[in-house]
């Protein structure tokens, strides 16, 4: 096996192959005046090779998802053996229906594209909606990096027994994956979201958490918008101290700061989005899969 660390995900690559005790493939890459990506695998073949290429697709995504596809077609054509994509954060994931007529069906089109250039495994964390990953004429492994989350709490002793919640029912999933580490006690923040404008409000809900320590668990924090309002209600429910912890920290423009701002003491997220959270890595998740 050998690994090919994309250039959005170097260092998570580095770590699943020392985990390994597996060799990297350096990749050159720069990009070009007008924005177009150049790639180059630093090796003369990889025929009979199970190649690995690691790259999330966070933004700026379209970027990241064309090397992606660059780097898989290109491991193709230099008789890789077999090709898994690891990509930690799927881009155009949550758009996994037509929610409205006419609307494009995004992770079908990019999950077809993909297998197109080679790809026979796709492995990711924490996918918006793992079910209809299940659909595709491709085996796409979703792993889930809450536990590893709750373990870094507990390790570093954040949180005095504390109640771990999710943003939305059902979601609820993530609140008892976190408390079987925990221990706490888990519930959800209940709400609802636009169909039309995508906009999330909060519905009133009693929470067990007066005088607790909270951790809110989400899977991506993008605009910090709906965490911000998050934290608000469970300060006004009574909450101690309250910490933040995502899968996939994309933090656009001023969300650390909202959050922040907001009475989330500390925001702790994983290295499948390169952050200045990124605390909890990965790579042990899915290198433990690898070996599988």
């Amino acid at each position: 096996m050998k690994i090919i660390p994309g250039p959005a995900s170097k260092e998570l690559g580095k770590r699943i192959a020392k985990l390994l005790n597996t060799e990297t493939v350096p990749v050159f890459f720069k990009t070009f005046p007008d924005g177009e990506s150049y790639i180059r695998f630093d090796a003369e073949t990889l025929q009979d090779e199970n190649v690995v290429i690691v790259q999330t697709t966070s933004p700026p995504q379209d970027q990241r998802l064309i090397q992606l596809l660059l780097m898989a077609d290109n491991a193709l054509d230099m008789k890789a053996k077999s090709i898994i994509a690891v990509v930690p954060y799927f881009a155009y994931s949550r758009q996994d229906k037509r929610f409205l007529p006419g609307e494009v069906f995004s992770i079908k089109t990019i999950v077809k594209l993909l297998k197109d250039c080679g790809v026979n495994r796709i492995i990711t964390v924490n996918a918006h909606n793992p079910k209809v990953l299940k659909t595709f004429k491709i085996l796409v492994e979703d792993l889930s990096a809450i536990p590893l989350l709750a373990e870094y709490f507990k390790a570093k002793g954040l949180g005095d027994n504390p109640v771990s919640l999710s943003l939305g029912k059902k979601a609820l999933s993530m609140a008892t994956e976190a408390d079987s580490v925990l221990k706490g006690g888990f519930d959800y923040i209940s709400t609802k979201r636009d169909v039309i404008t995508g906009s999330v409000t909060l519905e009133e809900k009693e929470l067990p958490i007066k005088n607790r320590d909270v951790i809110i668990f989400d899977d991506i924090i993008s605009s910090g918008g709906t965490m911000a309002k998050a934290l608000k209600l469970v300060k006004a429910h009574g909450a101690k101290k309250v910490y933040v912890a995502c899968v996939h920290p994309l933090l656009m423009g001023d969300a650390q700061k909202r959050i922040l701002e907001n009475g989330a003491e500390e925001i702790i997220g994983t290295d499948s989005v390169p952050s200045p959270v990124s605390k909890v890595s990965i790579a042990p998740l899915i290198s433990k899969v690898l070996t599988r």
